[in-house]
Order: C-alpha cells, then structure tokens, then sequence
C-alpha cells in the first residue's frame, strides 16, 4: 500500500492563517506591526523567488516587510554595517540574510552579527545552544516545520528512533535537537557513517538533508516509516528542462514508508511559514523586553 503524502502546502496554510489572525490581534492590543527584513546579496536566481516569495508572504501575513537587495560586489564591511543598522531599527523584528552569499564574504561572521533576539533564522550561536541546551529561543525555520509536521502526524513522539540524515548547521543538527527535546532516540547520519543504507532501515522517523538527489532508495526505508524529505535538487527531465527532486527516490519510497513528504510540495512551503511564525514571536518578545 501506497504512503500517506503529507502535504506541506496544506499544513502551511494552517499556520500562516494562524499566524495572520495572531498578527491582528498582536496590532490591535500593542499598535506594533511585526517586521521581517530580508538581506539579498547578488543576483542567484533561486534566492531572488525565495526572497520575492517571502515578501509577499509577510505583507499578506500583515507583517511589514522591508527588502535590501545588495550587489555581488558588495563588501564584507558594507553588509556588517547594514546588519547593525537593521539591529538598531524598532520597525524591524526579524532579521533574515538569505544564504548563499558570494565567497568572499565570511557568511559566519554575519550570521552572529545579527542581534540573536532578530534572528529569526536561528542560526546565531546562541540561538543555536539555546537550542542544544533546552532552553527557549528562536529555532531554524526549515527543521521547526519538519517537527510541526511530525507531531501533527504521528502526536507523541517520544521513545521513537529518529535517523537524521546529514549534519548542517541549519538543518541536520537543529533538527536531531529538536527530536531529542521530543523524547525520540536520535541518530545523526552523514558521509561518513558505516553501512547507511542499515542505519536508516532502523528509523520511525527519517528525515533527509543531504542535498544529493534521489541517494536515499526505497531498501534504505523501514516499512511503515514516516518520511521527511528536505532536499531541494534540480535535476535535467524532459524535453531539456530542469526538475525539483527530493533526497529521497520518492517513487521507490512511497511503496515502503507509511508517510512521506513530497518534493516539492512538502518541506519547502513550512519553512516561510515558520519564518513568518518566528518573527511574530520575535516581536512579541521585543515588545515584552521593551524593544
């Protein structure tokens, strides 16, 4: 029997029209309008319909959205001096530097020049032990929707054996913190991890974030598995046009897994959600401390 496909798209909107019906209520009884800035450095095709996309989100949220498209040349100093004054701004709550920038500038370095009370992309080290550590704070957008996902699927995780596949800062770790604040037992997996395909047969929950398209099979599934597929990868199809695939061989897994996120359609739509989520959050906490 076929898996259960989760669709993204759907719980997205959940949370957007929850988010917007709280940003109303938020303006009526503070008079604070919720504001997102988004950074753009160059001109990468993807990120500018991320960023365009975001815009428009955030405006229809009722947020202000405030854009700053940068060029390539852009120096390192130049976007340290924007940060800082996006920091200093009242209007704006969040902060977002859209990633990938060019190579030479040191993205690290800008990541924790964002003040971590506006760094709704939580990626900041603080933000990030806060998370390690179990204490509240703002948490990556992409693996905060995995977990929404999961729990709205699955409801009590805890003691199920979750394999995360991949190890990046901004997906692989937050997201085996998230599970493990959950209860769940958690593996990270990565390149280097003897006989993978067995790892990953182990797992409840799987959750894919390698960028190498289609690398998990639908052998590497246990039957019944419930499947998060974070990759985003264009592949050449048909007719010389390029297509999204996921890190996970969708046709093959969906006759082994129980449920499984599509791609795209799946993963792609809750990370805007939550970054709208986590900057009324951000909001809420600046207005509380004074901000």
């Amino acid at each position: 029997m076929a898996a259960k496909i989760i669709d993204g798209r759907a719980f997205a909107a959940g949370i957007l029209a929850t988010v917007t019906a709280e940003v109303a209520g938020f303006r009526a009884a503070s008079g604070i309008i919720p504001g997102l800035a988004v950074v753009l450095v160059g001109e990468d095709p993807a990120s500018q319909v991320y960023v365009r996309n975001k815009a428009r989100t955030t405006v229809e949220a009722g947020m202000a959205s405030f854009e700053h498209r940068l060029p390539a040349e852009t120096t390192e100093s130049t976007l340290l001096a924007l940060v800082a004054q996006l920091n200093a701004d009242p209007a704006v709550h969040g902060i977002l530097v859209q990633l990938p920038l060019p190579k030479h500038i040191d993205t690290n370095r800008v990541l924790d020049a964002v003040a971590p009370d506006k760094d709704v992309d939580g990626f900041h080290v603080i933000n990030a032990g806060r998370l390690s550590t179990g204490l509240p704070g703002l948490v990556p957008c992409t693996p905060l929707g995995c977990l929404l996902m999961l729990k709205a699927e699955l409801g009590d995780l805890s003691g199920l054996r979750a394999v995360v596949l991949g190890r990046s800062n901004i997906v692989g770790k937050p997201m085996a913190a998230l599970l493990l604040r959950e209860s769940c037992t958690v593996t990270i997996a990565h390149s280097r991890t003897r006989d993978l395909p067995e790892e990953c047969r182990r797992a409840d929950i799987l959750v894919a974030a390698v960028g190498q398209p289609e690398m998990v099979r639908g052998d590497w599934i246990k039957p019944g598995g419930t499947v998060i597929d974070v990759g985003i990868n264009r592949v050449p199809g048909e007719a010389g046009k390029m297509r999204l695939v996921g890190d996970v061989a969708f046709a093959e897994a969906v006759e082994v897994a129980g449920r499984i996120t599509p791609v795209p359609g799946g993963v792609g739509p809750m990370t805007i959600a939550c970054l709208l989520r986590n900057t009324l959050t951000a909001a809420k906490l600046q207005s509380q401390n004074g901000g």
